[in-house]
């Protein structure tokens, strides 16, 4: 585990992040722990980047990327049930955990809402589109790498206790204006990732995954060949 205290980080010649499935609970004490590794992949300033929803998504549209409309209700903020169906989040999350969507002007939302800023985290509003296609872009080193088409299985009404939500996946071929989008997400990330998935929603960024996403190497031929020896090429770097 990555907060195990007998290990010696620095005695690695890379640290490659992949599974540190409770960063977003403690994403604090992990962004203190990715500072101490001598050579971390993501980059730190990339982790740092793509902890926080919140920081990411309106730096994206600020960069003229296309997002998802989202809302972010803080602590004593008011928060009004939007009219049609629509999601609810923390802002730093992962997995699906504490989500939920719901029917439109369900007030009951707010309860889950309640939950998330009670607990000094900011809570984000998203539509949900049953229609839209959902699709995941995966990049290795800056490059586009494969895709497929993958949306979770968001409870209704309720956020579930649960280490990552049930998905479903299949394939799917990115559009040239999906990569557009994609690439132009990529490029707002202050340190060239290594690794990045960017989740899309009718063609707008929902979520781009920079920490430990899946990148489902088995929906593209080769690709794992690919990161490994993106990984190589990166431990030959200065």
């Amino acid at each position: 585990m990555w907060d195990d205290p007998a290990v010696d980080w620095g005695r690695f010649e890379l640290v490659v992040v992949r599974s540190a499935w409770d960063y977003a609970e403690r994403s604090a004490e992990f962004l203190r722990w990715a500072e101490g590794v001598p050579r971390i992949e993501n980059p730190l300033a990339a982790l740092r980047f793509g902890v926080d929803k919140e920081g990411y998504l309106g730096a994206l549209a600020g960069a003229g990327v296309p997002v998802v409309p989202t809302t972010f209700v803080r602590a004593n903020e008011a928060f009004v049930a939007p009219a049609e169906p629509f999601v609810v989040k923390p802002a730093i999350s992962a997995g699906g955990r504490r989500s939920a969507r719901f029917d439109g002007s369900d007030a009951t939302a707010g309860e889950l809402v309640a939950e998330i800023t009670a607990a000094r985290e900011t809570a984000m509003v998203q539509p949900f589109l049953a229609g839209a296609a959902e699709s995941a872009l995966v990049y290795v080193d800056g490059s586009y790498s494969h895709s497929l088409s993958r949306r979770a299985a968001l409870p209704v009404g309720q956020a579930e206790e649960v280490l990552y939500l049930e998905e479903e996946l299949g394939p799917y071929d990115a559009s040239p204006a999906e990569r557009d989008v994609a690439g132009a997400a990529i490029a707002v990330v202050p340190e060239p990732p290594l690794y990045a998935r960017v989740d899309l929603l009718g063609g707008l960024v929902l979520e781009l995954e920079v920490v430990e996403p899946s990148l489902y190497l088995s929906y593209g031929d080769g690709s794992a060949d690919v990161f490994a020896a993106a990984v190589s090429a990166r431990l030959t770097r200065p």
